[in-house]
């Protein structure tokens, strides 16, 4: 009988995404696929770098090892890699004890239908037409921030924490899509009136859904999953934000209302493990203290409405 992982969280993860893979992906692109995995075999006993998304699935594959939440997640490493080459990955993963046993070499070709076929509920990649094609899918993707590693310190994977920008991300972007066509004062207007109807779902709200559903598993007033909120918005923009949550049935543990202000000193102060934001203005400086994040658009419909 085949493996069953359908009642499984399933994390799909890159090479680049979850190692730190600069000076091998500079080989690639000045030098090509040939020099590309010259290198790779001739340091198959070296091991790689922690790369952004380290952290995060390190804690989250921990989460098996907890009764309430034993074998609640699965880890797929996805590569355009072929097999030839990453014999040198999967030697890290074994040294670094990560319990990620499944992968996925395409050699080249996309791994959206890939994605689709295993259900994926999370992408983590560094390649941006890769996290695109997934979100048009349907499947919660980010850019993971590659150019900040050497600062990246936290390595606790005794406790959770993520957190995530609102509009475009756990939100549909139809709110934000107004905001920059016709700034603040139409996107408060929008909000005021429409303070009782709920958001529709962002492509982030399905992995939020389900980090929530671990949080129950785990029990009330546990502290192994801490979950936050940090977005522009502000009063009186706040409400139709936590009606909609109300709606969905989702608590998330901290919520911050910053109306612009910097988001970094709060994402440092809470602890994020990593960050999840649909904006580079945002994503950029985050990633320069922990690992963050870009969650590109889910597609430009919403915006093709409204200028309709």
């Amino acid at each position: 009988m085949p493996y069953d992982i359908s009642d499984k969280i399933k994390i799909a993860v890159t090479t680049r995404a979850l190692f730190d893979l600069g000076e091998e992906d500079r080989i690639y692109r000045e030098q090509g696929l040939a020099e590309y995995e010259k290198y790779q075999i001739q340091h198959e006993d070296e091991m790689i770098s922690k790369g952004p998304s380290f952290s995060i699935i390190s804690a989250l594959l921990n989460l098996n090892n907890i009764e309430s939440t034993k074998d609640k997640v699965e880890v797929i490493l996805f590569t355009r890699n072929n097999g030839y080459s990453v014999l040198r990955v999967f030697n890290s993963i074994d040294k670094y004890n990560l319990n990620i046993t499944r992968g996925v070499f395409t050699s080249g070709a996309d791994l959206e239908p890939y994605l689709r076929t295993l259900n994926i509920d999370l992408f983590l990649t560094a390649n941006k037409d890769d996290a695109q094609m997934a979100i048009d899918a349907g499947i919660p993707s980010a850019i993971m921030m590659t150019n900040n590693l050497p600062e990246y310190k936290n390595d606790n994977c005794n406790q959770i924490r993520i957190a995530f920008d609102g509009d475009a991300v756990i939100f549909s972007e139809e709110s934000e899509l107004i905001y920059k066509k016709s700034r603040l004062e139409e996107f408060a207007k929008n909000e005021h009136e429409k303070a009782n109807e709920p958001m529709n779902e962002g492509p982030f709200a399905k992995f939020l859904k389900l980090i929530a559903s671990l949080q129950e598993n785990l029990g009330f007033g546990q502290d192994t999953i801490r979950t936050a909120l940090v977005t522009a918005r502000n009063a009186p923009s706040h409400e139709r934000v936590i009606r909609t949550l109300r709606e969905w049935n989702v608590r998330i543990d901290e919520m911050f209302f910053l109306g612009g202000i910097d988001k970094v000193p709060i994402l440092k102060a809470f602890g994020a493990m990593i960050f999840f934001d649909d904006q580079q203005i945002y994503a950029d400086p985050a990633s320069k203290v922990l690992p963050a994040g870009k969650v590109p658009y889910k597609s430009n419909s919403e915006l093709n409405r409204i200028n309709s």
